[in-house]
C-alpha cells in the first residue's frame, strides 16, 4: 500500500469534536499498516485531566485487538491535515511491540515522499537486548514476547 492511500485512511478518520465538556476527539488521526497487509486507525482522544489517549496508540489497540503487533508503515495526520510525528511516548510503545517495529516506515512529508524509520527517531533504544534474549513465542505472529511483569524489578538495560 502507498502512503498516499495510507494517508487517506487516516485523513478520512479525522473529525475533530467535542466529546463531553471535558473530553475532545479527533485533532489527530493515524493509520497503520501491518506486515499482513491491514489497516488499523485511531484518533487522538483528550482529556482535562491529561489522561488522554494519542491517536497511534488508540489505532494500535484496534491492531492488537484484532490479534496483530507488527507495523511496517505509520502515518499521523493533524485536523488540518497535515503530517505530524509520533510523540516520544508513542515511539517508545511502537517500539516494544515487536522486534521488527523499528525498520516501520514513518511518513514525515507526502508530496516530497520523505519517510523516516523508527529507529531514527529512537536510535539508541534500551529494549533491543531485551528482546534478544527473550525466549517465549508468542504463538500467532512469532515474535518474541516478554511478559509484562517479567523483569519488573531490574532497571531497564
Amino acid at each position: 500500500m502507498e502512503f498516499s492511500q495510507l494517508y487517506d485512511h487516516a485523513k478520512k478518520k479525522r473529525n475533530p469534536r467535542e466529546v463531553s465538556p471535558f473530553i475532545s476527539a479527533g485533532s489527530v488521526a493515524a493509520a497503520i499498516l501491518t506486515n499482513n497487509g491491514n489497516v488499523y486507525t485511531g484518533v487522538s482522544i483528550d482529556t482535562a485531566c491529561t489522561l488522554g489517549t494519542c491517536a497511534e496508540r488508540n489505532a494500535v489497540a484496534n491492531m492488537i485487538t484484532n490479534g496483530e503487533n507488527q507495523i511496517v508503515k505509520l502515518v499521523c495526520v493533524f485536523d488540518d491535515g497535515s503530517i505530524v510525528s509520533p510523540c516520544g511516548a508513542c515511539r517508545e510503545y511502537l517500539m516494544q511491540l515487536h522486534p521488527e517495529n523499528h525498520r516501520m516506515q514513518i511518513l514525515q512529508d507526502l508530496p516530497a515522499g520523505q519517510t523516516t524509520t523508527l529507529k531514527e527517531l529512537l536510535p539508541e533504544w534500551w529494549g533491543v537486548r531485551r528482546f534478544a534474549e527473550s525466549t517465549n513465542t508468542n504463538q500467532s505472529s512469532g515474535a518474541p514476547v516478554t511478559p509484562a511483569y517479567h523483569n519488573r524489578s531490574k532497571k531497564h538495560e
